[in-house]
């Protein structure tokens, strides 16, 4: 039979508004995001990932200003620490767009002209108080004592001009429509329901062009007005097909998006608006958009102004960018809030990354030394309900990744870590060692092991990948060999010569980096 394409996968974080350093936030939506990309790589889809940066609009060109640069080389500086961040997490994006690349600007152009001529934008004036750190527009109601900002806390200036809309108002039907047709389309249940409230409530159309700011993309038959940051943002999403492969248009590969992730803040612009734009452009929606909360230091967002940011990277230099990856999978519910503490990162990094999974290595190794002359015994067979066990597994995680419930798909696969952590008590080797008459017992005990933790590891691998594939090279298994299928009981090298490594998780000293240190 020919053979089938494998599925296309397509998933997106938001671009990352460079006007900040990256934080806890930015790091949680790639983490995340990078999981789901490598399972399904695991699956043998043709995954394609993306990231990366949003430049444009006022708040960068003030600051260049204030730092004596051309917003551009301003854009280049912020962005490209973003850009490391990605190597910093382990992140495996396929492209890392920026909303001043040529090829992006000429997209964002087209597709808003197509809007333009099926009659969708038209011009009118506008008024509103105008947050610009925010870079949004509010109503009296929606704003904070003393005419202040309700997110900043800073005032508010009243703008009147005259701009280009997007007649969002008619879509308000066809989105309630959607929505019904497609209960899973927001996840999770809470921000659909938040997010087709605000669709049922009525929608005002959108102003998406701004007179005032030069640094931005200039409206195609308008050149006195650039389109407003948010609908150039969200259209990289799209833009990115064309030219993320030099030569070669990825389009119709890859559209529409399989998973867009995202933090709950920005829910509306992706929820309401971006479906409404492809709509008027008649372009096929994303599959489903995931929404995730925000990682918390003792209950509240965290925010550069009230100090409460837990700053990953003191954790990422002193345990490693795994021990992060882990912690996060295991502590927060993909969707929910959950909240970050050093007490809880040490009692996880070494309750379970050091002494349950690198443990089970080491003792693994050593005992295959000891009594095997480091080589693992091939399969005496005995051992099927393990190996049942194994498989089980295997479906147990790749269900719980259907529902993104990454905080399950790892449990899932770690029971099998401790499944295997009681086998080494259970049979006791070292007894068995002892007795002549049982060298096959002892053979199987030591194959099961290996294999146990062989597969234990794949099932891990999108979640802790580095040291992942320093078990394996340990077991002297193909580190490369980490799909899903690998995952079966019996699948790996046999006989492998094993290797001793040092720890996987050594231990540190329990002199927590300071939380709210820079």
């Amino acid at each position: 039979p020919p053979m089938t394409a494998a599925p296309p996968f397509y998933i997106t974080t938001p671009i990352y508004y460079v006007n900040a350093d990256p934080h806890i936030g930015h790091a949680y939506t790639t983490i995340k995001s990078d999981i789901v990309a490598r399972h399904h790589r695991q699956r043998g889809e043709d995954v394609f990932f993306l990231t990366g940066t949003d430049e444009h609009g006022a708040k960068i060109a003030e600051s260049a200003e204030r730092v004596g640069r051309t917003p551009r080389e301003h854009a280049d500086l912020l962005s490209a620490r973003f850009r490391d961040l990605g190597g910093v997490l382990a992140s495996t994006h396929d492209f890392f767009i920026r909303t001043t690349d040529p090829e992006h600007e000429a997209g964002v152009q087209r597709i808003v002209a197509a809007i333009h001529d099926a009659g969708d934008i038209y011009r009118g004036s506008y008024g509103g108080w105008y947050c610009s750190a925010c870079e949004a527009f509010y109503g009296e109601d929606d704003l904070g004592p003393g005419r202040t900002c309700a997110i900043h806390g800073t005032p508010v200036r009243w703008v009147e001009e005259e701009n280009w809309f997007f007649r969002l108002s008619a879509y308000r039907d066809r989105l309630l429509a959607h929505y019904d047709a497609n209960p899973g389309w927001v996840l999770p249940a809470a921000r659909r329901n938040e997010a087709r409230s605000m669709i049922e409530g009525g929608l005002d159309d959108l102003s998406i062009s701004r007179a005032q700011i030069e640094w931005g993309v200039p409206v195609p038959w308008d050149a006195g007005q650039t389109i407003y940051v948010w609908i150039d943002a969200l259209l990289n999403y799209r833009t990115a097909l064309a030219y993320a492969r030099p030569g070669e248009d990825l389009t119709a590969r890859y559209w529409p998006p399989s998973l867009q992730v995202m933090g709950k803040d920005i829910l509306k612009f992706h929820a309401v608006i971006w479906p409404a734009m492809l709509m008027a452009a008649g372009l096929e929606l994303p599959e489903r958009l995931m929404i995730h909360g925000y990682v918390l230091k003792g209950g509240e967002k965290m925010s550069k102004t009230t100090g409460n940011v837990v700053d990953p990277f003191p954790f990422i230099e002193r345990y490693g960018i795994d021990a992060l990856r882990y912690y996060l999978t295991r502590e927060v519910r993909f969707g929910e809030d959950g909240t970050f503490t050093a007490e809880g990162f040490e009692g996880r990094y070494s309750g379970e990354l050091a002494n349950e999974l690198g443990n089970l290595l080491n003792r693994t190794v050593s005992m295959v030394g000891r009594y095997r002359d480091g080589v693992v015994p091939a399969d005496p067979g005995g051992d099927r309900e393990l190996a049942a066990e194994v498989d089980a597994a295997v479906v147990t995680v790749r269900e719980a990744f259907d529902r993104l419930d990454l905080s399950r798909a790892a449990e899932d696969a770690w029971v099998l870590v401790r499944r295997f952590n009681r086998l080494v008590e259970e049979r006791a080797p070292w007894k068995l060692a002892k007795d002549p008459e049982r060298a096959g017992d002892l053979d199987q005990t030591l194959f099961s092991l290996a294999e146990g933790l062989r597969t234990a590891a794949i099932l891990v691998w999108p979640i802790i990948p580095g040291s992942v594939e320093r078990l394996l090279g340990a077991l002297r298994q193909d580190p490369t060999r980490v799909g899903l299928d690998d995952a079966r009981w019996g699948a790996g090298v046999p006989q492998a010569r094993v290797a001793p490594i040092p720890p996987l998780f050594p231990r540190i000293e329990p002199d927590e980096p300071e939380e709210g240190a820079a």
